[in-house]
């Protein structure tokens, strides 16, 4: 799959860096996470859990939108990060995306940051 477009024509709306920093993988998703663009997060969501990454930080201050598809990409995540004792922490939300985490009640079930610092214990 083309990461840098969706559906081989559009300029891809979202952009996920991805790096070790310890024990955590650090994934910080740019621009709007939705259904065209959530296998942009998933995909190394993923294979952070495969590769035996259990702690991943999610760095959301870039993110600018989120919908149900892309709160789904983070549940199914955290999902499996638990089944293997691990977990998932969201950092810096923007007031639109907290907003989608707190109408759903999602925000109760990560441990949500204000910083990076606080986030990664290293």
């Amino acid at each position: 799959m083309d990461r840098e477009n969706i559906g081989g024509a559009l300029p891809a709306r979202l952009r996920v860096e991805v790096r070790a920093v310890g024990e955590s993988e650090l994934l910080t998703p740019v621009g709007e996470l939705d259904h065209h663009t959530a296998e942009l997060l998933r995909a190394p969501l993923d294979g952070a859990l495969d590769a035996g990454r259990s702690r991943l930080v999610v760095d959301c201050s870039g993110l600018e939108f989120c919908d149900s598809t892309g709160l789904n990409v983070l549940l199914g995540a955290r999902l499996r990060a638990d089944a293997v004792g691990g977990e998932v922490h969201l950092v810096g939300m923007r007031p639109a995306v907290a907003r989608v985490f707190h109408i759903t009640g999602a925000d109760t079930v990560f441990t949500v940051h204000d910083t990076l610092e606080t986030a990664l214990p290293e």
